[in-house]
């Protein structure tokens, strides 16, 4: 019998822990989470980490697995993930994956762009010079420098114009440049499950999470973590909104209401992205089981 993975994916607040505990039990199998916020210990309540009682349910790994502090990428994730898939192997006949994160499952899936390392010291100068010049500066180094990933890229997302701004300070090109590699052909077979529901009910639950969130203690969990804050792992929603607020430049209600709106606009990134996979068979949140999956 050849070995499967199983990929369950799918916008912030869809169901998809739910769904791939039910599919791993059904399975006899376990859990990997590929969700570039849930792997770090310190951040629990305002990345929805599973519950404990959830975690009981079925074994899961690169949950609450590394530090704020570690470089997590998605090369990481692939080398982990990898061999983290070989070991249950060993007495599995499939595995199940989940998660939000597009780019760690494309890395898992298909490998990443062979971009060569870079300076460590070049990242550490881009941070310091757009924590003190802000955006505008970053989008105008990034659009002189690298006018191809311009074009192409996130112009409002400082983090991938930052990742393109070290490619070009590093190696002198542009990450454009690095991005034609093929697809690497893993020796197991890929499932790939797509939970969606209407836009209108997938705001609800957003809105309806981040009210809970606040309620189970985000605040005081964000608060603690301030000294940290620089770091990229809490650049993130649910995080970076209350910086304003610890100043007493804004409401918590206000905050409440960024999270909320950066949430829903994080979830509409995240379905634009699996929705250009045309290898992702989509279901209703509302009807999909185990049961119908594997049959297919």
């Amino acid at each position: 019998m050849s070995k499967t993975v199983y990929i369950v994916m799918g916008p912030t607040a869809v169901g998809k822990t739910s769904f791939a505990i039910a599919l791993a039990k059904a399975l006899q199998t376990e859990i990997i989470s590929a969700d570039a916020r849930q792997c770090f210990k310190e951040m629990n309540i305002g990345v929805a980490r599973p519950c404990l009682a959830e975690l009981n349910e079925v074994p899961h790994h690169f949950i609450a697995s590394h530090s704020i502090s570690e470089e997590i990428h998605a090369a990481f994730f692939e080398n982990w993930a990898l061999e983290k898939v070989n070991t249950l192997f060993a007495t599995k006949d499939a595995v199940v994956i989940v998660g939000g994160t597009g780019l760690y499952i494309k890395a898992f899936c298909e490998g990443l762009d062979l971009i060569p390392a870079i300076e460590p010291a070049i990242r550490e100068g881009i941070i310091n010079q757009y924590e003190k010049l802000g955006l505008r500066w970053l989008q105008k180094e990034v659009s002189v420098k690298d006018p191809d990933y311009w074009e192409k890229g996130e112009q409002k997302n400082p983090q991938r114009l930052m990742r393109a701004l070290e490619v070009f300070l590093g190696t002198g090109a542009s990450i454009i440049s690095f991005q034609n590699k093929k697809p690497i052909e893993r020796p197991f077979k890929i499932v790939k499950i797509g939970i969606e529901m209407s836009r209108a009910t997938l705001y609800e639950k957003i809105n309806q999470r981040v009210l809970d969130m606040v309620d189970a203690g985000l605040e005081s969990e964000v608060k603690s973590l301030q000294p940290s804050a620089h770091l990229n792992a809490l650049q993130t929603v649910g995080y970076s909104e209350w910086v304003d607020y610890f100043d007493q430049k804004i409401s918590k209600e206000r905050v409440i209401e960024l999270i909320q709106q950066n949430t829903r606009h994080y979830a509409k990134r995240q379905m634009t992205w699996f929705k250009k996979d045309p290898a992702i068979q989509w279901y209703q949140a509302s009807g999909i089981s185990p049961s119908q999956v594997l049959a297919e």
